[in-house]
């Protein structure tokens, strides 16, 4: 099946190329001894140079061996990321929960959008990761008694040309052999398990791991060995946050938001102590430094994980030309503008079930307000790329439109009446998004050493939702063996990268089919390749069933492309995909940033605040920021804002 070009390469030349003052890409991280922020985090080069430092300062062992790069990732993780249920995607384009397998299966929305995920979620994001740093097929999920575990396949050393070794982070478990020597696999936990369960037994093999780190009992799930699933996760782009002017995004390390009782998020509501959301009461997040060389497990404490907040506060200025950053769309009638974020957007549920999430009547997810001129204007919303826009709703100071955008990454607002008309609107568009409070940046007793970095691009994407995915396709369609998409860079901007991934049936056993990824910068005449014969690399032993299912994804440099980027996803064993999507990177010109950093001192009720502008953003990396933040410091919020 072949399809014209899509709306959007027409309505993206409409709008002439005009002075920007936005930031692309904009990171910092402190000084903090655990939680310096997503710029120690934020690509996978950056995440394992963090996790070396930290494991080395923490246990003296170097980080070279197999074995030590993968404590490493695994110590990280835990004191990073919390077991909790996420908030569903509408992956399928059906609505929340409807359409097949909704688990957050992308490794960087679940890991700084959410910070939490059940067994089988955080195991098949994790996957990426140690793939990432060992190799393909070093790592899958196992289908335990009532559990979703993980292994991987370690090399060197006691582990000779490889052997299976259980690294299972959502109940904080790994097992040592009783000389201590290596890890053991579940299937050799398995045949010995009331010996090796016991955190009594030869408590010195373990090297200050606590066997069943959080609650003795949960080791009792390798009991059975039964299920193995290959490739069950995949990544996209990396964070990336790009602010126009007169935007900023401040981040909540707390719930509760300014007046501390608007509690907005995405996930299942625990209502732990009285605070709606997510929480997790068994977990190293908050007390990092307990968990190396733990006698006792975590224990539990109502509320010792949480979730955070992201709000972006965008206030366009219709008056001159610096409001054309964001849009995607202009005329006359209207102008559209687009909205990407790397947290997912929240609400405060109508009611206080524990999914009410769900249910209609959402709130303070985004809200448009403002003075506005004459009998205003109205405002519809699309959530996949213009396909289908939500019913015009009218706009006449203030208009909550959270309902249609929950649960989502991403969307367009289109704003019916021109700019020459919108000239007279004081307009503010809030959008409040759920975060990792791990992940943002954290201050520390005494003097602060703050590094700043922004890349200079920003992300337009196709996906990762199928409807989103869809309303890019040019050539085949999805649930079929091959199917093309296309997009381009808003604005005429010049696209530097391009991520790619695929969710495709590859059968249980899974064979020996190649998956391929394939680009084209000229509509087709020449293809080059993102991700080249991709198989799923099964090594014995394996437990007696599988999972059906598997993702390929990669990347590759652009060279400053403005048109046009089709993507190509096929295979040579007819196999369906159930999915694909595609990400472009590209440039923006930086401007002034301020960053702001809040915190009280403990037993003050003042809040106090620091102020840096960053007048030249393009520099890589700027250390020249330091300040005292006094003792006893708890960070409140930090906020960057476009000038």
């Amino acid at each position: 099946m072949h399809r014209a070009f899509p709306l959007y390469l027409f309505i993206f030349s409409w709008i002439g190329c005009c002075a920007v003052a936005a930031t692309g890409d904009p990171q910092i991280k402190t000084s903090h001894p655990w939680y310096p922020g997503e710029l120690s985090c934020s690509t996978f080069e950056r995440l394992f140079k963090t996790q070396a430092e930290l494991y080395t300062r923490v246990t003296g062992r170097s980080v070279e061996s197999d074995e030590d790069k993968a404590l490493a990732a695994w110590y990280w993780r835990n004191i990073n990321y919390a077991h909790g249920e996420e908030g569903a995607s509408d992956t399928w384009g059906k609505g929340f929960r409807k359409g097949g397998d909704s688990r957050t299966r992308e490794y960087w929305k679940g890991l700084f959008a959410d910070g939490f995920g059940l067994c089988g979620t955080t195991h098949s994001q994790w996957s990426v990761e140690l793939q990432q740093l060992l190799g393909r097929g070093r790592a899958r999920d196992v289908g335990v008694s009532g559990h979703n575990s993980f292994e991987v396949y370690l090399t060197g050393g006691a582990y000779g040309a490889g052997h299976w070794a259980l690294l299972d982070h959502d109940i904080s478990t790994v097992i040592f052999s009783p000389d201590g020597s290596r890890l053991l696999s579940i299937e050799e936990i398995r045949n010995d398990l009331k010996t090796l369960r016991n955190p009594n037994f030869k408590p010195e093999r373990q090297r200050g791991w606590r066997v069943a780190g959080l609650a003795d009992e949960d080791c009792g799930v390798y009991s059975e060995n039964n299920v193995a699933e290959y490739m069950p996760g995949y990544a996209g782009p990396p964070p990336t946050v790009h602010l126009r002017s007169g935007e900023s995004l401040r981040r909540w390390l707390q719930p509760g938001l300014e007046d501390g009782k608007t509690f907005v998020f995405w996930g299942m509501n625990y209502k732990a102590k009285g605070i709606p959301g997510p929480e997790r009461s068994r977990s190293w997040v908050n007390q990092p430094e307990k968990m190396f060389g733990s006698k006792k497990g975590s224990g539990f404490a109502a509320g010792q994980v949480r979730y955070a907040n992201a709000v972006y506060t965008y206030k366009p200025d219709f008056k001159i030309g610096s409001y054309k950053e964001g849009v995607v769309a202009e005329s006359a009638e209207q102008v559209t503008f687009e909205f990407y974020t790397p947290y997912v957007i929240a609400c405060t549920p109508p009611t206080t079930a524990g999914w009410g999430i769900y249910d209609a009547g959402g709130k303070n997810g985004l809200v448009l307000s403002g003075r506005v001129a004459g009998a205003g204007t109205s405002v519809s919303v699309s959530t996949n790329q213009g396909k289908t826009w939500s019913e015009a709703a009218a706009f006449k100071g203030e208009l909550d439109l959270t309902d249609v955008v929950k649960g989502h990454q991403q969307y367009w607002l289109r704003l019916n009446a021109g700019a020459a008309m919108l000239a007279n609107y004081d307009m503010t568009i809030r959008t409040v998004c759920q975060a990792n409070t791990a992940l943002i940046p954290h201050l520390k007793d005494g003097e602060n050493a703050i590094t700043f970095s922004a890349s200079g691009t920003g992300i337009v994407s196709a996906g990762p939702n199928k409807d989103q995915a869809e309303a890019h396709v040019v050539d085949g369609q999805m649930g079929t063996k091959t199917v093309t998409l296309e997009l381009a860079p808003p604005r005429h901007e010049k696209a530097v990268r391009l991520y790619a991934a695929s969710w495709q049936s590859s059968g249980a056993p899974p064979g020996n089919t190649k998956f391929q990824i394939e680009f084209s910068t000229d509509a087709g005449k020449t293809w080059a390749p993102v991700v080249k014969d991709w198989q799923i690399v099964r090594t014995k032993p394996e437990p007696g069933d599988f999972w059906s299912q598997s993702m390929s994804w990669g990347d590759v440099a652009l060279n400053t492309i403005d048109g046009p980027v089709r993507v190509r996803f096929s295979n040579d064993g007819g196999k369906a995909f159930q999915k694909v999507e595609a990400h472009l990177a590209y440039r923006v010109q930086n401007g002034p940033l301020d960053v702001t950093f809040a915190w009280k001192n403990a037993g003050a009720d003042t809040v106090k605040t620091a102020t840096h502008t960053y007048a030249n953003p393009d520099v890589q990396e700027d250390t020249t920021w330091k300040f005292s933040a006094g003792d006893k410091v708890e960070t409140q919020w930090v906020e960057y804002t476009s000038k």
